[in-house]
């Protein structure tokens, strides 16, 4: 039952989570930020959700603009361009499962990074920031310890 060695870097890399509104959104603009060149990023969600104002505000804080995300679900997505991905990390349990079922037909792996919802913090609105700030924080420590193995190579 041992993982297959990883002989390759990911070329094209796509986050996962229950409606592509925080979460998933966040974590493509931060790997994209952090590898801009040679990785095509995307996310998509199970259900299609709003974009989130908090996830925006955020983001914003780093200098990126996530303002203009448009929630997708897996199928528009492949619909769209098609699910060439080679690496699938899901961010949510529900879209874990949409992955694994989805990648039974394609070859790639999947990943699954259990990551808190923000959306569930309660309180001011200094508060919530606060979730999504973490939420943001966790996230680039994983992509930078994950992803760089890959950008080891050019940087």
């Amino acid at each position: 039952m041992d993982a297959p060695p990883r002989a390759r870097n990911p070329q094209a890399v796509l986050f996962a989570c229950g409606l592509n509104s925080v979460r998933s959104p966040m974590a493509a603009s931060l790997l994209q930020r952090m590898f801009p060149q040679g990785l095509y990023v995307r996310s998509a969600g199970v259900k299609k959700g709003e974009l989130d104002p908090f996830a925006v505000a955020v983001m914003a804080e780093l200098g990126q603009d996530i303002s203009g995300h448009k929630p997708i679900t897996f199928e528009e997505l492949e619909d769209w361009e098609g699910l060439n991905f080679d690496l699938i990390i899901t961010l949510s349990p529900e879209a874990h499962h949409k992955a694994l079922e989805l990648t039974r037909t394609m070859a790639a792996d999947v990943e699954y990074w259990p990551t808190p919802d923000p959306t569930d913090a309660e309180g001011s609105r200094e508060q919530k920031l606060a979730a999504y700030r973490d939420l943001c924080d966790g996230l680039s420590m994983r992509i930078r310890r994950r992803f760089a193995r890959a950008g080891a190579a050019s940087g």
